[in-house]
């Protein structure tokens, strides 16, 4: 039986960590793995020539998308969004999915397969900052923000760049079980599954209250008071409005309703609490306003994808390896 072949796009003017954890995780040998017949990976490009990297170096793909085309999983890093996809990769893709092939995306690369028609009528995901142009060209796919990754079958799609890792340790766990993609993981040294999505990482500008309009106005005023109530008869009050005209301007301006807005805000400024501080669950949902620790919870876990516990957790994971990087790295020889 032939081992499983992956095939990975690569194109002038791509950044490399993409294409980089594609060839970690299904290029590199694994003679521990002796029981395991392991993927068979290509690197494909549109173009023989050398291919221009991010970070000033070249590089060469062996082969072409005939190769990407007879791929069992083809998978396509991130892409340009200001240049139009290339018709012959969208035909590359089509071939390889009718043939029954996996295809996948990381971050952008999204745009790729819904430009050959892979994602009309499924939910994918792309990189947060690009969602709502996808949505925009591409109205027949069902976009979710929020998520690592996507997957509908033969048609996965990921987040950023390190939601890639996410998706190939997926795959490999779909195709070898929790326990391979496990000893993967450990290899890179990264977790085998992350709680949550892409909603912790998402920077939501806030309006600064400049100029004369009186639901920005409202809207830094009520930023200021978040430990305090803020009931729609409140807001729309200061904004000089009825609550129902307060209501259709402000959903107009933000896409929501003003009771959602202040929950996602106060769960915003409980980050820095959970981060930084040592006050205990319960009492940061108080100081942004939210009383109750059962609700506090339940809106924290609805807006960030994961429990309070569990991000305070994952954030001091982190500052803690960071400061000891920083340590071993200060010490050596004098």
């Amino acid at each position: 039986m032939s081992a499983h072949r992956v095939a990975v796009l690569a194109y002038d003017g791509m950044a490399p960590f993409e294409l980089g954890v594609v060839v970690e995780v299904f290029g590199l040998p694994r003679p521990e793995l002796r029981d395991r017949r392991w993927y068979a990976l290509d690197v494909c490009a549109a173009r023989p020539e050398p291919l221009e990297a991010v970070g000033g170096f070249a590089m060469t793909a062996r082969h072409g998308l005939e190769r990407l085309a007879a791929a069992d999983t083809v998978i396509v890093p991130g892409q340009r969004v200001d240049e139009p996809v290339d018709p012959e990769l969208c035909g590359a893709l089509r071939a390889a999915h009718a043939r029954g092939a996996r295809v996948v995306s990381i971050c952008s690369g999204a745009f790729a397969l819904a430009a050959a028609g892979l994602l009309d009528g499924r939910r994918a995901t792309t990189h947060w900052r690009y969602a709502d142009e996808l949505r925009r060209r591409h109205p027949a796919v069902e976009v979710d923000p929020d998520v690592l990754y996507v997957d509908e079958g033969d048609v996965l799609t990921s987040a950023g760049s390190a939601a890639g890792i996410d998706l190939c340790l997926h795959l490999v766990r779909r195709d070898h079980g929790a326990q391979i993609a496990n000893h993967v993981a450990r290899r890179l040294v990264v977790s085998p599954h992350r709680d949550g999505g892409q909603a912790q990482f998402i920077e939501r500008p806030v309006p600064d209250g400049a100029g004369e309009d009186p639901i920005a106005r409202t809207m830094a005023w009520a930023l200021e008071r978040l430990d305090e109530p803020l009931p729609l008869e409140r807001l729309a009050a200061h904004a000089h409005l009825s609550p129902r005209s307060f209501t259709r301007r402000f959903r107009q301006a933000t896409g929501t309703s003003p009771a959602r807005w202040v929950l996602d805000q106060r769960v915003r400024a409980s980050l820095p609490l959970l981060e930084r501080s040592d006050l205990p669950v319960e009492h940061v949902g108080a100081a942004v306003g939210i009383p109750s620790p059962a609700a506090f919870r339940r809106h924290f876990a609805r807006a960030m994808g994961l429990p309070p516990v569990a991000y305070r957790r994952g954030f001091r994971a982190s500052a803690a390896s960071s400061a000891d990087a920083r340590a071993a790295a200060s010490t050596g020889p004098s």
